[in-house]
């Protein structure tokens, strides 16, 4: 993959507003994961990293076919520095299998890197600071899919006024790759009515990449 990587997601898809395309970003010009990451341990484009233990840059397979992109960090991923390690990542590892899929086949990443206080939702500036670093993970990865899990990461990679009540289950094109979002784990929680939504949702990404039934 070229160095210079292209901060930006192009096209548009009936029902999606087209992303803006991004500038001044910190990391232009990273080749791998592995500088990126670095990249974002260094970074202070909002107030989040100066409370947070642990930057939370995401983790998986770098050449997976599937990404998943959810909110942001909460207290054990603080912790330990990894995404999606509490209930909801246990959830979330349970779903992935459901489909036939191990959590190391996939790359699993967060719109903000650091742990918002008190695990509240990232404010609007937060997400807007972190989303380069969202768009440059996915252009490294080069996933067929991503799923969008949860309202966050719907509205950073989809379209800010995007309710995913309305829009969960929706396919949507990028650059080439496909988008789906669908609900966080964390909501299934609290609401397992809404797993059946999410099976369906997960069937979808299973026909798309043809993975056994």
């Amino acid at each position: 993959m070229a160095a210079d990587v292209q901060l930006s997601l192009l096209g548009r898809t009936p029902g999606f507003p087209a992303a803006v395309p991004l500038v001044g970003t910190p990391h232009r010009g990273a080749s791998d994961l592995g500088a990126l990451a670095r990249a974002v341990e260094e970074c202070g484009r909002c107030g989040l990293r100066a409370g947070a233990t642990h930057v939370v840059p995401g983790e998986g397979n770098p050449a997976a076919r599937l990404m998943l992109v959810g909110e942001g960090p909460g207290q054990q991923e603080d912790l330990t520095g990894r995404p999606f390690v509490g209930p909801a990542g246990q959830l979330l590892e349970r779903m992935l299998a459901a489909i036939g899929l191990k959590r190391e086949e996939v790359f699993i990443a967060n719109v903000v890197k650091c742990r918002p206080p008190g695990n509240r939702v990232p404010a609007d500036e937060e997400a807007a600071a972190c989303l380069p670093y969202v768009l440059a993970r996915i252009e490294l990865v080069n996933p067929e899919v991503v799923m969008l899990l949860g309202a966050t990461a719907t509205r950073a990679l989809a379209g800010k006024n995007l309710a995913i009540t309305k829009v969960r289950g929706q396919w949507f094109e990028r650059a080439g790759r496909m988008y789906l979002p669908t609900y966080h784990p964390a909501a299934l929680l609290r609401d397992p009515s809404k797993k059946r939504e999410a099976w369906e949702d997960l069937k979808k990404v299973r026909d798309y990449l043809g993975l056994p039934g």
